[in-house]
This record gives C-alpha cells, sequence and structure tokens, in this order.
C-alpha cells in the first residue's frame, strides 16, 4: 500500500487544493445534459497551480515504480507525476488510439460505454507497483476500469490519485465496493 499520510504531504495538498477551488471550474450540461463536468483547464494553464498539484499527486505515490496515467487530462497529470517520483508512464488511452497489439477493458461512464487500453506488447506490467492517476473521481468508473486492466496485465496497482471528486456520484464507495481501493490507498486533493 501507500505510504501514510505526513505533515507535509497534507500541507502540500492543502496548497494543490486551495489552487483547484479558487482556479476550477463547473460546466454544466457538458458534454451531455445533465452532467456537470469539472474543467480544469484552468488549474493546468497556471504553473504554481499545476507544480503543486503535481506535487501533491506525486506524494501519493512514493514506493510506486510506473505511474498509468488515464486518457486524456491523466496523461498531463501522470507525466508530471511520474518526473517528479523518477519513474515512467503509462497511459491509459482510450479505444483505437494504441497500435495492436493490445488490453482492453469495457467500462460505463455517467453518460456512455467506453473502452480503455494499454499495450500488449513492449511494457511489462507484470509485478509492476502501479499508481493510477486522473483528474476527476466521478461515478469511479474510469478509475475502476484501469485498475481491472492493470491487474489483468499483472500489475500491483498500489492505489490511485485523483485532484478532484464530484460529489454525489458515489465514485469512492463503487471503488470500495469493488475491492479496488481501501479508503487509505485513495488519494484525492479536492474530497466531494
Amino acid at each position: 500500500m501507500i505510504a501514510a499520510t505526513t505533515p507535509a504531504v497534507t500541507e502540500r495538498a492543502q496548497c494543490a487544493a486551495e489552487y483547484v477551488r479558487r482556479l476550477a471550474r463547473t460546466v454544466p450540461d457538458f458534454p451531455v445534459a445533465g452532467v456537470q463536468f469539472a474543467d480544469l483547464n484552468p488549474v493546468f494553464a497556471d504553473g504554481p497551480a499545476l507544480a503543486a498539484v503535481v506535487a501533491a499527486l506525486a506524494d501519493a505515490g512514493r514506493g510506486c515504480d510506473l505511474v498509468a496515467g488515464i486518457d486524456a487530462r491523466g496523461f498531463l497529470l501522470g507525466s508530471g507525476v511520474a518526473l517528479a517520483l523518477g519513474v515512467g508512464v503509462l497511459p491509459v488511452r482510450k479505444a483505437g488510439k494504441l497500435p495492436p497489439p493490445v488490453h482492453s477493458v469495457d467500462y460505463a461512464l455517467e453518460y456512455a460505454v467506453a473502452t480503455l487500453q494499454v499495450p500488449a506488447a513492449g511494457i511489462e506490467l507484470a509485478g509492476r507497483r502501479v499508481l493510477v492517476v486522473d483528474d476527476v473521481l466521478a461515478t469511479g468508473g474510469t478509475v475502476a476500469a484501469a485498475f481491472t486492466l492493470l491487474r489483468r496485465c499483472g500489475a500491483d496497482v498500489v492505489g490511485a490519485a485523483v485532484v478532484l471528486e464530484i460529489a454525489g456520484l458515489s465514485g469512492r464507495a463503487v471503488l470500495g465496493r469493488a475491492g479496488m481501493l481501501t479508503p487509505d490507498a485513495l488519494t484525492c486533493l479536492v474530497p466531494a
């Protein structure tokens, strides 16, 4: 499991959360009616805010040897976290974006059905200690799918780190019920 929170981690997480609360915006009815989209682009475009978020997420990954960033904003964050930790990054892509062969898993979003994929050749995942990174935890479907996919490939998924959790969508509970995460293995900078 990921190391317990330390006071320094808490201070970095609080600093990052303040940036997120100040800069993020909510876009109603995007990408479809009824969905409240959390737009973190203003956070990513602000250098100090991005640095604070990456540092806080990296604290959650101490001890991992690979960071899996989920398509697409998880790529931005996952790359920064991997650099901060001195480890590699694995893009967890939407279907059709990687050359074959690939490992795939289908999953339900709050508004659609989708597929995630990782390379099936060239990157050995068996036995790797992997931290999953994404921008938002909503229903938990995308993070759960990434966990399932990586575990099928033999990876030891040690936890997940996200920037923002959307209230009322029960993503944390979904991950817990599915046995994906214990409470101490999920880092969320701005919880619901």
